[in-house]
């Protein structure tokens, strides 16, 4: 069983881009968002901010090299 810090280490660049994503979302629906109200991910910062965090994390961990790939 591995330990919490093992898991951190392997699992690094997709927290960072769930950090990045989730500013990133926040950001743009704050200068940018939807005025209407009728947009329904960019209307809500709660929405805007998991939807940036989702895709920040998805994309980052896109880089993440395989145990098998590093040996």
């Amino acid at each position: 069983m591995k330990r919490a810090g093992e898991i951190l280490k392997e699992q690094v660049l997709t927290i960072i881009g769930i950090i990045l994503g989730a500013i990133g979302g926040y950001l743009y629906w704050h200068y940018i968002g939807c005025v209407s109200g009728t947009c329904p991910i960019t209307s809500s910062p709660i929405m805007s901010t998991i939807w940036g965090a989702l895709l920040g994390g998805l994309l980052l961990s896109m880089f993440k090299k395989d145990k098998k790939e590093s040996k």
